[in-house]
């Protein structure tokens, strides 16, 4: 009965006008759909398969926002039809995109300005909101993505495999291949953690150091925009950076590439 109560007032919410589209669904939709669809172009599987799989998970996001109370069902499915809106205006695009953050000398520092800015005029809230901090994370993770891809393309860490061998069959499972698996999934993992820990010890008592902020309680702190902002850009932004360069890079030098 909580959870019908829970579900009611987030409808109510929405009616008053103060429901937001989830950021979660918008984000998980456009993620799944995108990476199915380009997927396809680089590896040989049965697109059923591919289909159902970012049915399922983008289901399983959608109705975890229901289920938590944090949005109604007409907000979920708002944030659905956006992503899929998003996906067609910018699929043709992709490829001029992605040569763009490659190859351009001064694609970072678009990419930051962009980003930034994106997160900083996106939310004019007078009080705090969770979508804020969601807002900014993902848009940090992208810029982080995208710098990654840059270095590693200055650097001539060529990580991607050459296109005449495309599409990609995939290798049969072996005790050897799942054993790597599970070995890259947990040194990334820990990197990608310690990366998020230090960050986060860094950024949040600078943030209040700079804009005069206490930070006894730093889950107070940690709501104002001043804070949060900074917060969630830097640190997430050098979990992407980890993930597209600093991961890879170990991988490559233990082995395990």
């Amino acid at each position: 009965m909580n959870d019908v109560a829970a579900l009611v007032m987030c409808s109510g919410d929405a009616a008053q006008g103060t429901s937001v589209t989830p950021v979660a669904a918008l984000t998980m939709s456009a993620s799944d759909n995108c990476d199915h669809v380009l997927s396809v172009t680089w590896l040989l599987y049965p697109l059923v398969f591919g289909l159902i799989l970012a049915f399922c998970w983008c289901s399983l996001v959608c109705c975890s926002r229901i289920y938590m109370g944090m949005h109604s069902i007409l907000d979920v499915i708002a944030g659905f039809l956006y992503a899929i809106l998003i996906l067609v205006v910018f699929h043709p695009f992709v490829d001029l995109i992605d040569n763009f953050n490659l190859t351009y000398k001064y694609a970072p520092l678009i990419i930051i300005s962009l980003h930034l800015a994106l997160g900083i005029f996106s939310f004019t809230l007078d009080t705090w909101s969770t979508s804020r901090g969601d807002t900014a994370q993902i848009l940090g993770c992208g810029a982080g993505v995208a710098c990654g891809s840059h270095v590693n393309y200055i650097m001539g860490l060529n990580l991607d495999p050459p296109p005449h061998t495309l599409p990609l069959s995939l290798s049969s499972l072996t005790v050897t291949v799942f054993g790597r698996a599970i070995l890259r999934l947990l040194i990334g993992v820990i990197i990608l953690l310690l990366t998020r820990v230090a960050m986060k010890k860094a950024t949040i008592p600078l943030a209040c150091k700079i804009f005069r902020i206490p930070h006894d309680d730093v889950r107070k702190a940690r709501q104002r925009m001043e804070v949060e902002l900074p917060y969630r850009y830097i640190t997430y932004g050098m979990v992407g950076f980890s993930l597209m360069f600093i991961v890879p890079c170990v991988f490559h030098f233990i082995g395990l590439s």
